[in-house]
Formats: structure tokens, sequence, C-alpha cells
């Protein structure tokens, strides 16, 4: 009796421990295809262009040039109007993140910064010039490099960029989706991202 009963339970042991080492083996597959998965999906994600904008401005281009010192001075000047096109794009597949498997949590290190793209066009009216101070390469040149800072001006003046970060954000919130419907945590600089309103907190 007392070898059948012994036998039973080295039976039972044997069971359990194939169990358990099954379960476990699973639950290591689990992860790894869990991780996986994530980090795929960040890489997949690629360039996101996320804003674009229009802006148009007229300029009022003027040069002067003293001829024989200051006995006659020969003045050129234009009338340039700007169309620009401004794209805001971030590169998502540059992302600098850590998968933890161990404590189930994607931990964003780094979002790269965004790349503004400024497309303008010129169109240029009534060109007044002589001989002495003819239009050269230099002034359209000139003109290229004030349009660009007020450009630049009028950017960080508007909400182009609130804009972006909110499409950004708009983004970044799939990542907390994923990872939230996997049982893990999403964090940014090692600071846990708990509800996905907190994404909009995070300073770029």
């Amino acid at each position: 009796m007392r070898k059948i009963l012994f036998g039973v339970i080295i039976t039972l042991i044997v069971l359990f421990t194939f169990k358990y080492c099954g379960d476990k083996q699973e639950n290591k597959l689990v992860l790894q295809e869990n991780s996986t998965l994530i980090q795929e999906q960040i890489k997949n994600v690629g360039k996101l262009i996320v804003t674009e904008g229009h802006f148009s401005e007229v300029f009022n281009y003027k040069n002067s040039k003293d001829i024989f010192g200051d006995y006659f001075t020969s003045e050129k000047k234009a009338l340039v109007v700007v169309n620009a096109d401004v794209t805001i794009a971030y590169d998502l597949s540059q992302i600098e993140f850590e998968v933890n498997e161990e404590t189930k949590t994607l931990n964003i290190l780094n979002i790269p910064k965004e790349d503004i793209k400024i497309s303008p066009d010129f169109e240029y009216y009534d060109i007044q010039a002589d001989f002495l101070n003819p239009f050269e390469a230099k002034d359209y040149n000139a003109i290229k490099h004030i349009v660009k800072q007020s450009l630049n001006k009028k950017i960080e003046a508007s909400d182009i960029k609130t804009n972006a970060k909110n499409r950004l954000i708009s983004e970044l919130s799939k990542f907390y989706i994923l990872t939230n419907s996997l049982g893990w945590t999403l964090q940014y600089n090692n600071s846990p991202i708990i509800k996905n309103e907190a994404l909009y907190q995070i300073k770029l």
C-alpha cells in the first residue's frame, strides 16, 4: 500500500513539475513576443509629418551705395512677395527607448526634436537699380536671409508648433494603448504614464 501511495505522490510531483516548467516557458515566450511587438511598432512608425502651414508676406527691399564718397548715392529696391509652405515633422524611428521584459515596461528615453522645413516661393516686383548699383546674387541671398528670419519669428509666434506637439502626442498615445493592452507600463524618462492625458504634460 505504501509503495502504491509513494508512486502516486512521485507521479503527481513529476506532473506538477512539468506543468510548472511548461507554464513558465510559455510565459517567457509571451513576454518575448510582446517585447518584439512593441519594438517593431516603434521602428515601423517612421517619419511623421504632423503639421503643415502656409505663410504669406510682402517685403520692401532697399539698398543704398555711396558713389564718390558722400557726393552721390545710388539706391536699388524691390518689392518681394513671399508665399511659404511650412511642414513640421518628427522622425519617430529615431526614438530612443528601452524595453524591460522583467518589469514589463517600455521606457521612452528621448524623442527627436522636430524638423521644421520652410519652402518659400519668391516673386519680385518693381525692381529698380542702375548701372552703378545693380542687383546681384548677394542681394537675392540677403533677401532670402531676411525672409527666413521673419518666417521663423512668425512660426514661433503662431500655434503651428503647439499643433505639431498635439499631433505627436496623439501618435504616442498608440504606444500607451498598446502597452496597456498587453499589461505593460509606459514610461517617459523613467516616469510612469498612468493615464493617456499625462502624455500632454511631458516636456520634449
